[in-house]
């Protein structure tokens, strides 16, 4: 059965707008190298995205030879104004974004432990209102939030947890009371970070890997073939969890303490650093921010290491606190090659990324000790960054989707 002339134009139109989103800006001439449609055709379809406000022109090419330009046809940047959010446990960040991705605004505000949960709900909305009026956003379109936990993947919404703050299931429903416009859609943050790591980051060319992360907490993200595994019940990934030797005890149902997490959170971290006299003042795991006083103890010790001028002592140290957090790392990331044979490890988060080479290096070593599969160990590009990038990659790739519907209803 042939399609239909506005069938056609149609499939036609989202093909076009697919390879923008993809490409970035286009000549017509490169849209119909592209598409395999004919001169008339890609004529007539510029012609209708531009009258209906999805593209636009966005410069020109060949400014510097004789003869007419091409013009340069691209997303029409302004059509959206997009948010995202990463919810942590004391702290929100949000920015601002355009459809095309380009960042308007960004805030963040500290949330304390003892705020109650109206005020640290009234904090991070104020906080994204703020931040769109700075950005000249009149209308939110689409909102992206990555929060610690477990989205149920039947709902989309974010499961109760005795070791999450209250107020973090409030924002979700606040946030989509006061922007009732707008499109607000939560994921786990360390699946952000991985589709991120995927987009922008240090998996760019694997569309099978494992994101270990490695910040205030630990968890895991799995992606196969090009798409994210979030499990049964949305807690692929849940490796604090993950029974290992070298722990007090073992994990309950309501506590990962005797799990991963207590090898390798950022307390442990600090803790073991502590255990070889590596201390960036962070006053023992005291700190406002854990993931960045993990970061800062694991970059401590790769400048002792690094420092010709450091001490015999403090470098032995420090060689000897690489080593055993490696030893650690290893162990989380031997459960998950032995399952699921990603031939990629990212070491995500602030720890990771402070880890940089070095510690990936350590870990790959360890790795290839204690399983057969022959498993890439990477540095994270983002760190903790990547949740917020996350966000707004799949603010973005929804804002489009939805907008992009427009030509096949015509």
């Amino acid at each position: 059965m042939r399609a239909s002339p506005s069938t056609a134009r149609a499939i036609n139109d989202r093909l076009a707008l697919r390879l923008l989103q993809d490409e970035g800006p286009l000549t017509a001439a490169q849209l119909k190298l592209l598409t395999g449609l004919s001169r008339p055709t890609v004529s007539d379809l510029v012609e209708r995205l531009a009258a209906s406000g999805l593209i636009e022109v966005v410069g020109e090419t060949g400014a510097r030879r004789r003869g007419p330009n091409a013009r340069l046809y691209g997303i029409a940047a302004g059509r959206a104004q997009l948010a995202a959010l990463d919810v942590r446990t004391e702290s929100v960040a949000v920015l601002v974004s355009d459809l095309v991705g380009r960042v308007l605004a960004e805030a963040s505000v500290p949330i304390g432990g003892d705020t109650g949960t109206g005020p640290a709900v009234e904090q991070a909305v104020t906080l994204v209102e703020r931040a769109a009026k700075e950005a000249g956003a009149d209308r939110l379109h689409t909102v992206g939030i990555g929060v610690p936990g477990l989205i149920d993947p039947a709902s989309g919404e974010l499961r109760t947890s005795s070791g999450l703050p209250a107020w973090h299931r409030r924002l979700i429903a606040e946030l989509q009371e006061r922007l009732p416009k707008a499109r607000v859609s939560v994921e786990n943050e360390t699946n952000l970070a991985a589709l991120a790591e995927r987009g922008e980051g240090a998996a760019r060319d694997h569309d099978t890997f494992v994101l270990l992360w490695l910040g205030h907490g630990t968890g895991a993200a799995v992606v196969l073939d090009g798409k994210l595994r979030r499990g049964a019940s949305g807690g692929t990934g849940e490796i604090g969890f993950l029974p290992v030797p070298g722990t007090s005890g073992l994990p309950s149902a309501t506590d990962c303490e005797g799990g991963f997490h207590s090898l390798a959170g950022a307390a442990a971290i600090i803790g073991l650093a502590g255990e070889y006299g590596i201390d960036a003042g962070t006053g023992a795991g005291e700190a406002a921010d854990g993931a960045a006083a993990g970061a800062a103890v694991v970059g401590e010790a790769l400048r002792a290491v690094s420092d010709a001028g450091a001490s015999t002592a403090s470098s032995a140290a420090a060689e000897g606190f690489l080593d055993a957090l490696a030893e650690r790392l290893a162990l989380g990331a031997a459960s998950v090659v032995a399952v699921l044979d990603p031939g990629c490890v990212v070491l995500g988060g602030e720890v990771g990324q402070a880890g940089g080479p070095e510690l990936a290096g350590r870990v790959a070593r360890r790795l290839r000790t204690m399983t057969p599969l022959p498993t890439e160990v990477r540095p994270s590009v983002l760190g903790g960054g990547a949740v917020l990038r996350g966000a707004l990659l799949t603010a973005r790739e929804a804002a489009q989707e939805t907008l992009f519907t427009t030509p096949l209803q015509t």
